[in-house]
């Protein structure tokens, strides 16, 4: 499994617990350090079933500073995807890649059933 994370970020911190504490194997990522790439995005967006929405952090400060909230609409989804490679800190975190799963965010029940 790879683990996407921002280490000073809380909900990473629960999340790497939450593995940890269930001897899960995984492999972690600064998503900082390493971002994602296009490509990546978007075999997770597609993956996932998720709007493409969920991988914005949308609580962020660069999220707020360049008013993406208004601007993201506007945004075809290879736009978005492209704008997103562009830095860790616009992609929502952590998030959990298993063989047949994609979480973005930590939810600690979605998180159970994907590890089992």
């Amino acid at each position: 499994m790879l683990f996407i994370e921002y280490p000073k970020c809380t909900t990473c911190q629960k999340a790497k617990k939450f593995l940890t504490d269930n001897n899960v194997n995984f492999t972690a990522r600064h998503i900082k350090e390493d971002n994602p790439t296009y490509d990546e995005l978007k075999l997770w967006y597609e993956k996932s079933g998720l709007p493409l929405k969920k991988f914005f952090n949308t609580s962020g400060l660069l999220y707020k500073s360049m008013e993406l909230k208004n601007k993201l609409p506007e945004m075809s989804e290879e736009e978005q995807l492209k704008l997103l490679s562009t830095d860790g800190m616009l992609v929502k975190r952590p998030i959990l890649i298993t063989d047949t799963k994609i979480l973005v965010s930590f939810r600690e029940n979605e998180w159970l059933d994907a590890i089992k």
